[in-house]
């Protein structure tokens, strides 16, 4: 059975300095790289840092994708033969977006753009993502993007495991407030999409506001294979399996005990879900 290693690198950033938050960046992808992992994610605006108090503040921080920052990533992806999905924001035009990029060994190859934005730091000021959820293979391994907040709304999880993910990533910064998300959501998304999930948070403090941590891999079962219980600095490791997240039937007593959490839906009950506000 074929498995990917991949890694989850919890990190603090420094607002506005895109400068050193690269170099801190590249430094744990090769360290990442070094364990063995093909595929390293990184919490949500990493590059940049969140709590901005207006999009004037914001604008200079961000960049175009691809841009600058994805072809040094993209270069180091391609020496070390690894991906990498890196949170930042996104200048296109005079709009301003809060993007996960996904980077491999031959460059750039995607930008999601956070759907659903909390009243929250930099997201107040961002323009809503505007492009449909979409699942991108690595060459044997199936990859969703969401966003953080995105994580509360199983709309989202359940759009990319019909489009054929195995892993989803979440890219996250959440505070205090958000600390039901690691204990409850995480494991939730996973068990009920039958995919792997990665919920990869920062930490460090921000113009006042504390990041927890507490990041999360999930198998397709629902069950953890590594997790911080902190918010210390770490880089965390799990293998995934792909052929566990597409086998969606599971036999738990053969022709008496069976699921299937794709096979078994009935969207045609589910109208309520998209006709109402």
């Amino acid at each position: 059975m074929t498995t990917w290693k991949i890694a989850a690198v919890q990190m603090d950033c420094r607002l506005g300095d895109r400068e050193a938050n690269l170099d801190a960046i590249r430094s744990r992808l090769e360290s990442a790289a070094n364990h063995g992992a093909r595929l390293t994610i990184f919490p949500e605006c990493i590059l940049s840092g969140y709590s901005f108090r207006t999009k004037t503040e914001a604008l200079p921080h961000s960049e175009p994708a691809p841009g600058p920052t994805t072809e040094v990533l993209a270069a180091d992806c391609r020496r070390l033969g690894i991906w990498a999905v890196v949170g930042m924001l996104e200048r296109d035009g005079d709009r301003l977006f809060n993007a996960a990029v996904l980077i491999g060994p031959s460059g750039p190859v995607a930008v999601y753009r956070k759907v659903h934005l909390p009243c929250l730091g930099v997201d107040r000021f961002v323009t809503p993502g505007d492009r449909p959820f979409a699942v991108f293979d690595l060459g044997g391994l199936r990859l969703g993007i969401n966003i953080c907040y995105d994580c509360g709304f199983p709309e989202s999880s359940r759009a990319l495991a019909l489009l054929g993910a195995d892993l989803i990533a979440l890219p996250t910064n959440w505070p205090p407030e958000a600390r039901r998300n690691p204990k409850f959501v995480v494991q939730t998304r996973a068990l009920e999409n039958n995919v792997y999930y990665a919920a990869v948070n920062r930490i460090g403090e921000e113009r006042g506001f504390h990041f927890i941590g507490q990041s999360r891999i999930a198998d397709c079962r629902g069950d953890l294979l590594a997790a911080s219980d902190d918010d210390d600095d770490a880089i965390l490791y799990a293998s995934v399996s792909p052929e566990l997240a597409r086998n969606k039937r599971i036999v738990n007593v053969p022709g008496e005990y069976e699921v299937n959490r794709i096979g078994d839906r009935r969207p045609e009950m589910y109208g309520a879900v998209c006709n109402q506000r």
